[in-house]
């Protein structure tokens, strides 16, 4: 007879959390395939069908509902009596999940991660960058980074440095042939790359006017929906790109790219680490709240 593991009760609730099996098993660490299999034989060894699936959705089945909300409690008891013995780790060690958004997780890559990598070599971390904003609880993830505004107010929260701006940028190349917008109404006449956003829509340029929020829609040759192959699209003098200043910053200074309506952009709102509060978090939870606190410090000096 085949015994259960906590694992299986973890996939059960990752995927009726999720709704898909693909967005469980990345949560998850595993194979589409292994996590449907795991389940495949859960249910056979349980004798009842836990979820009813089609090739497009994923449902609970009356069953599985009631699985669900029996067992749910119970594996929270037990992950926090893991917790608290983790907490008494000599050496941090295990899995930590990161949810952000791109520029984000390149601005902390270096300083957080890496460094973070580099101090204690048995902790792994999983960094998941995406548009959109998440419930990092409800998705699985013990840390969130995000802008300070974004940060739900039940979270604990470490700004990660002094506020942002944003930068409008060109080649020299480009400025040479087509000249320099002085306010942002002169983007009309020039061709700028454009941003989707993760929703489809296209991205309307922020600027400040006098202390009002200003939107510009721009146009031009080329949308794309990622800030690193906006930058390669500018570098090449195709157009005129918008970006956080952290992305473009090294570019800037080298003189590969020509800073412009600087005095449009206003401050933006830090981005912030953020987490639930935790009664005992395990030693690796707690070496990385410090070494936040640390670059936070840094960056405030």
């Amino acid at each position: 007879m085949r015994s259960y593991s906590l694992g299986d009760f973890d996939a059960v609730l990752a995927i009726g959390r999720r709704g898909s099996f693909r967005a469980a098993a990345l949560d998850l660490g595993l194979s589409t395939s292994a996590l449907s299999n795991m389940i495949a034989k859960l249910e056979s060894q349980l004798g009842v069908r836990l979820f009813n699936r089609t090739t497009r959705s994923v449902a609970l089945t009356d069953a599985g509902r009631r699985f669900i909300e029996q067992v749910s409690p119970a594996l929270t008891d037990i992950h926090q009596a893991l917790d608290t013995v983790r907490s008494q780790q000599d050496t941090p060690a295990g899995t930590l999940r990161i949810n952000t958004f791109a520029t984000a997780g390149r601005e902390v890559l270096g300083p957080l991660v890496l460094e973070c990598l580099k101090r204690f070599p048995q902790v792994r971390i999983d960094l998941v960058t995406e548009g959109n904003l998440v419930d990092i609880v409800a998705h699985g993830f013990d840390f969130g980074i995000r802008s300070q505004n974004l940060v739900p107010s039940d979270m604990i929260a470490i700004p990660l440095g002094p506020p942002r701006k944003h930068a409008v940028v060109a080649s020299p190349a480009y400025l040479a042939e087509r000249g320099q917008p002085r306010v942002p109404a002169d983007l009309a006449g020039h061709a700028c790359i454009r941003t989707r956003l993760p929703n489809g829509a296209l991205f309307r340029w922020q600027f400040e006017a006098d202390g009002q929020p200003l939107q510009v829609d721009v146009d031009g040759p080329l949308t794309l929906d990622e800030a690193s192959l906006a930058r390669i699209a500018v570098l090449a003098s195709v157009g005129i790109g918008f970006f956080m200043e952290s992305d473009v910053r090294e570019d800037i200074a080298a003189g590969r790219l020509v800073r412009l309506l600087e005095e449009w952009t206003p401050p933006l709102a830090p981005i912030c680490l953020y987490y639930p509060s935790r009664r005992n978090p395990p030693a690796a939870f707690r070496v990385f709240v410090e070494l936040a606190r640390e670059l936070a410090r840094a960056r405030a000096a």
